[in-house]
C-alpha cells in the first residue's frame, strides 16, 4: 500500500534569499515527532543544502522514529561542484545509516537541470525556472533545440554522479526527478520524480507516472501538493510563483482568495490516483513554508498563499495546522 511521508525543509539558499533563515535545532525536532506523531507519517524527505542542518534533522527525524530521506540540494552549481557537494552530504548520509535506527535513502539532488548550472541556459535558477515556465520557449523551434542538448548534458552526468555516491554511501539512492527529466534509472535503485498535477497535465498526469514503472523499480513522488487559494491546484508546481519579488518590499501580485480546502482536495485526489497505478510512497510538499508567513490581516503581503506548507507560520516563526494536516494525519493513520 501507498505510504505518505512528509518533505521537511531546513533550508534552501539561492538567488540571494533563504526558504528559512530561522534553524533551531530544538524546534527541528519538535517538528520531526510532530510529523511521526500526529501526521502519522512513516517517513520524512529532510531536504536543503547546509549539511550542517541536515544532518542533526537527520538524526531528529530517525530519533523519532521515521524513515529518512537525506535529500541535499545543491543550487546554481556546475556539474563537478555538485557532484563533489552530494558526495560529502553522501558520506554524512552514511554515518547516519550506520545509527541503525531506520532506513536512510539518499536523493542525491532535485531537478539538478534547472536549479544549477550547465544544463538550462540562465546563470540563476531563477531565470532557468522562469525559462522553463514559458510556454513560448516549448514553441520556439530554436529554444526547444538548445534546451533539449541541455537536458542531454544532464543525462551524461548521471552516471558519474551514481558512481561517486555508491563509493560512500552503502543503502538505496535515488535522484528527485522533474516531470521533463530523462533519467537513466537503471542508475538508481528508486525511480522518484515531483509528481505536482497541474490543468496542463491534469489528463495525461497518471499514465505519464505509470510508465515509469517499466524499470522494475519502485516509484516514489518525492514532492506533491499545491497551495491554499482558489485555483492553486491547477497550478500545480508553479503555485508558489504569485509573489513579485521585483518590488521592495515583495507582494502577491494579484488577487487570490484563500482557500484552504484546495489542499484537502488535492491531496485526496492525487492520493488516489497513486493508489491506483501502485506507487510506493508519495511526500507531501512540504511541512512548512518557513519563510512565507501568514498575515490574515494584510493579503497583499500574506506570503502564506505562496505556500505547500501543511501549516501557516506567522513572523515570529511560530505554527498552526490549517485544514490538511488533520486530513493527512488521518489518511496515514487509516493506513497504519
Amino acid at each position: 500500500m501507498l505510504t505518505i511521508g512528509v518533505n521537511y525543509d531546513t533550508g534552501l539558499r539561492y538567488d540571494g534569499r533563504s526558504t528559512r533563515e530561522r534553524f533551531d535545532a530544538a524546534e527541528v525536532r519538535h517538528d520531526l515527532r510532530v510529523i511521526a506523531d500526529e501526521l502519522h507519517a512513516p517517513a520524512v524527505r529532510v531536504s536543503g543544502n547546509d549539511p550542517d542542518r541536515l544532518v542533526p534533522a537527520g538524526e531528529a527525524a530517525l530519533a523519532a522514529g521515521l524513515d529518512l530521506w537525506f535529500s541535499p540540494v545543491p543550487m546554481d552549481l556546475e556539474p563537478d561542484e555538485f557532484i563533489a557537494f552530494l558526495t560529502d552530504c553522501g558520506r554524512r548520509a552514511e554515518t547516519l545509516r550506520q545509527s541503525g535506527r531506520g532506513e536512510v535513502v539518499l536523493v542525491l539532488g532535485c531537478e539538478l537541470s534547472v536549479f544549477c548550472k550547465g544544463f538550462v541556459p540562465g546563470e540563476t535558477s531563477g531565470e532557468r525556472l522562469a525559462l522553463m515556465a514559458d510556454p513560448a520557449t516549448w514553441t520556439d523551434p530554436a529554444k526547444l533545440t538548445q534546451l533539449q542538448a541541455g537536458l542531454a548534458r544532464w543525462g551524461d552526468v548521471q552516471q558519474q554522479l551514481a558512481a561517486a555516491a555508491r563509493g560512500v554511501f552503502g543503502g538505496r539512492i535515488t535522484y528527485a526527478a522533474g516531470l521533463w527529466e530523462d533519467v537513466n534509472w537503471d542508475l538508481f535503485d528508486i525511480v522518484s520524480v515531483d509528481a505536482y498535477r497541474d490543468a496542463a497535465n491534469a489528463t495525461t498526469f497518471a499514465d505519464e507516472l505509470a510508465g515509469r514503472k517499466k524499470w522494475g523499480k519502485p516509484v516514489v513522488a518525492t514532492e506533491f501538493g499545491c497551495c491554499a487559494y482558489r485555483g492553486a491546484a491547477g497550478r500545480g508546481g508553479t503555485g508558489w510563483m504569485i509573489v513579485n519579488r521585483s518590488v521592495d518590499p515583495p507582494a502577491i501580485d494579484g488577487a487570490f482568495e484563500r482557500r484552504e480546502e484546495e489542499q484537502v482536495e488535492y491531496l485526496f485526489e492525487l492520493v488516489e490516483e497513486f493508489d491506483r497505478i501502485e506507487l510506493a510512497a508519495a511526500f507531501w510538499f512540504s511541512f512548512a513554508g518557513f519563510a512565507l508567513p501568514h498575515r490574515p490581516d494584510d493579503p497583499e503581503h500574506d506570503f502564506d498563499l505562496s505556500s505547500y506548507g501543511l501549516v501557516a507560520v506567522d513572523d515570529d516563526g511560530h505554527w498552526e495546522p490549517k485544514p490538511v494536516f488533520a486530513a493527512l494525519g488521518r489518511l496515514n493513520e487509516s493506513r497504519s
